[in-house]
């Protein structure tokens, strides 16, 4: 009687660890993994609000860092030899996904691998940069948002005769040697004879010309200047280029907001953070199942007007209350 009692309580005490033991057994879920790579320094104002906009906005998705998600940045500052090896390091930790900030960050990630999901953001050519195959049917494994659509171009020149009705000339600095800078040279052309302004091109090949050009242009009046989004500039350009506007007193409108913080009249341009904010969407429904290559690349849904009014007194515009009226920011 005794052995079998003994058994029969040995028997439940087994039958009750069934449970917590194949509990036990069973795979744990691996939190998913998103690998950001980043064009701009991690003291870069700009650099900061994107990449916080992107997390608030996964957040917002119901996807927390550390808690039901990992994320892995790295920040490359231009460097291109940088992204490469960035890229290698964000591969090997086996990401679920990618974002990515710009055409060096998607080049460097593509150079890596074909088949892992990547996000863009802030990308000027998708196509013929050769991430995608169109932008309605990316068609690999690259989808994301891209900063511009040509047309959009014309409208820096409308803004110029806006600010400076006076304007007959406008030189364009683009970069002839990629498609995008042909594109949007052409889009202003297009809107030119409207205007009432002739346009002339500026190339970027190095500071020397654009200083030698820009000097030759301002020896005749009425002449502002435009900045194309194409034209992609180290901070030494960027510089010389603000320096030459002041210096020959011309009204120059810039693609990107950084240029006007920096010094120059105004800028119109999309809102990078916005973006970044959008992107988390993509990287959300990637997550939960669906493909890249049948997300469409979609362009900017918000621009942003930023004038520098100190920039306007130091040369002597008088900014027209209605452009001012539609400034995002106005700097003082």
């Amino acid at each position: 009687m005794m052995r079998r009692r003994a058994f029969i309580t040995l028997l439940s005490g087994a039958a009750a660890a069934w449970p917590l033991a194949a509990r036990a057994q069973q795979p744990v879920a691996k939190m998913p993994r998103i690998g950001v790579l980043m064009n701009l320094a991690a003291d870069d104002p700009q650099g900061q609000a994107r990449v916080v906009a992107f997390q608030q906005a996964l957040q917002q998705l119901g996807w927390s860092d550390g808690r039901n998600v990992q994320i892995d940045i790295r920040r490359h500052e231009n460097n291109a030899d940088r992204a490469r090896r960035y890229a290698q390091e964000l591969v090997a930790l086996a990401p679920d996904i990618f974002l990515a900030d710009g055409t060096v960050s998607v080049g460097a990630l593509q150079q890596v691998t074909r088949t892992l999901p990547i996000v863009f953001a802030s990308v000027l050519d998708p196509v013929g940069a050769g991430f995608v195959d169109s932008l309605s049917r990316p068609g690999g494994n690259i989808t994301g948002f891209m900063v511009f659509e040509y047309g959009f171009s014309g409208k820096w020149l409308e803004l110029l005769k806006q600010i400076a009705p006076q304007v007959t000339r406008a030189a364009v600095i683009r970069d002839p040697a990629i498609s995008v800078g042909t594109a949007q040279f052409g889009a202003i052309q297009a809107v030119a004879p409207s205007l009432g302004v002739e346009v002339i091109p500026i190339g970027v090949h190095d500071t020397g010309e654009i200083e030698r050009a820009v000097e030759a242009f301002a020896r005749s009046a009425n002449g502002g200047l435009i900045v194309t989004g194409g034209a992609i500039l180290p901070t030494v350009t960027r510089d010389l280029i603000i320096t030459l506007a002041a210096r020959h007193k011309l009204p120059a409108v810039y693609s990107f907001r950084d240029m006007v913080t920096a010094g120059g009249l105004v800028s119109y341009g999309p809102d990078f953070v916005d973006q970044f904010r959008r992107a988390a969407g993509y990287v959300d429904r990637i997550l939960k199942g669906e493909k890249p290559a049948d997300l469409p690349v979609q362009a900017p849904t918000k621009y942003e007007l930023v004038i520098n009014m100190k920039t306007a007194k130091a040369i002597g515009l008088e900014v027209p209350a209605t452009v001012l009226a539609r400034a995002d920011v106005v700097i003082e």
